[in-house]
């Protein structure tokens, strides 16, 4: 499943990037609106939001099942019971590792990666708020009155 998202997420992101580059062209400033900019910047959120994602997941992506449980063995709480397994999760991104007690924790993901895609996420969800608003605006005829 690791493979399939990054085989996914990183062509993706590059297509986003090679559109937004051409975003920057003379014509294309020369056509630009409010609603552009907006849809713009929306897709760059989400661009950025891809690449944070697959930069979390490179992380789990470099590490050998062996590396794993080194790293949890290592971040075990004192006092922890026995490890029994582990598990990946892809939301919220993180590698989970279960104790025999049934409960668990998280290691080798970054502690910013989920707070920081929520928060971009977020603002690339109220940037396209924004752009439907300004479409509809500039779409919807307005009414004289007389």
């Amino acid at each position: 499943m690791l493979f399939t998202v990054m085989l996914a997420g990183a062509p993706t992101l590059i297509g986003l990037m090679v559109y937004l580059c051409s975003r920057f062209t003379r014509q294309a400033r020369r056509r630009a609106t409010p609603a552009r900019m907006w849809r713009d910047v929306s897709l760059a959120g989400f661009a950025a939001s891809i690449a944070l994602y697959l930069w979390g997941l490179l992380h789990v992506l470099f590490l050998e099942d062996q590396e794993q449980a080194e790293e949890c063995e290592r971040q075990r709480p004192d006092g922890a019971p026995v490890l029994v397994g582990r598990r990946g999760d892809f939301i919220p991104l993180r590698l989970v590792c279960e104790l025999s007690d049934g409960r668990d924790y998280s290691v080798v993901i970054p502690d910013y990666i989920n707070p920081s895609l929520t928060m971009l996420l977020l603002f690339t969800l109220l940037s396209a708020v924004v752009f439907g608003f300004l479409h509809h605006k500039q779409r919807t005829p307005t009414r004289k009155k007389g």
